[in-house]
C-alpha cells in the first residue's frame, strides 16, 4: 500500500508493509464516528491511512479535553500500550475528518516487534511525539489563558483540514478545551469583533 510505504520507518522494509496489509482490517469512517471508547477492550491498533482522528480524555465530572490528533501515517500510542498489556482504553478516539483506518490485531503487534526492528522504531517515534504533545497541553493549561488556547486550537484545526472554514459548534470547542460553552461563545464573539473570525451556524471562518 502506497500510504504505508511512505512512512519513514517502513521505506526500507517492504516485508513489514506486506505483513501490515496481510494482518490488518481496513475500514472507512465518517467525521464524528467514535472508533474507540473509554473503558473499552483494545483488540486492535488503529493506523490512519487517510483523514484525521482526535484523542479525548473525559474526567469523572464529565469534562473533556483534547489530548492530540492522529494524522495519516500515524497510530495511537495509548492503544499500543493498552493492547500490549491487556488494559482497557483510557481515552476516546473520534474521527475528525473522514478517515480510512487499518486495524492491526493486538496479538500481531508483539509478533511484528520481534520480526521487524523498523516496527519498534515506528512505535518509539510515535511515543516521543505524543509525549511532547502532552507536555505542550500541560504547558498551555498551566501557563496560557483560555483565549490563547482557543486560538491555538482553531489554527491547529485549520492546519489539519487545510480550510479556513471550520464546521464545529461552540459546545464541541468547549469540550475539547475543557471549559464551559459560555466562555467559548464570549471569546469567539470578541474574536469576531476584532476581525479575527466570522461566526455562522455551526461554523467558524478564520480571517
Amino acid at each position: 500500500m502506497e500510504q504505508l510505504e511512505q512512512i519513514p520507518e517502513f521505506k526500507s522494509s517492504p516485508g513489514l508493509v506486506e505483513k501490515l496489509n496481510q494482518y490488518s482490517i481496513r475500514k472507512t469512517y465518517q467525521a464524528g464516528s467514535v472508533i474507540l471508547n473509554e473503558n473499552a477492550s483494545i483488540r486492535s491498533i488503529p493506523m490512519v491511512v487517510r483523514g484525521t482522528l482526535k484523542v479525548i480524555r473525559t474526567e469523572e465530572d464529565g469534562r473533556e479535553i483534547l489530548l492530540y490528533y492522529i494524522k495519516a501515517g500515524e497510530s495511537c500510542i495509548m492503544s499500543f500500550l493498552g493492547g500490549l498489556h491487556n488494559e482497557t482504553s483510557k481515552v476516546r478516539a473520534e474521527v475528525e475528518e473522514d478517515a480510512e483506518i487499518l486495524f492491526l490485531p493486538t496479538d500481531k503487534v508483539s509478533l511484528l516487534i520481534r520480526e521487524y526492528p523498523q516496527w519498534l522504531d515506528y512505535i518509539f517515534r510515535l511515543y516521543h511525539k505524543r509525549f511532547e504533545e502532552l507536555l505542550q497541553i500541560i504547558n498551555e493549561i498551566t501557563f496560557k489563558k483560555t483565549d490563547e488556547r482557543m486560538r491555538s486550537l482553531l489554527y491547529k484545526k485549520r492546519e489539519i483540514t487545510g480550510e479556513n472554514i471550520l464546521h464545529i459548534t461552540h459546545e464541541q470547542l468547549a469540550n475539547e478545551l475543557g471549559t464551559a460553552r459560555v466562555v467559548v461563545s464570549r471569546l469567539l464573539k470578541q474574536m469576531e469583533e476584532n476581525g479575527m473570525v466570522r461566526l455562522g451556524r455551526n461554523k467558524i471562518t478564520l480571517m
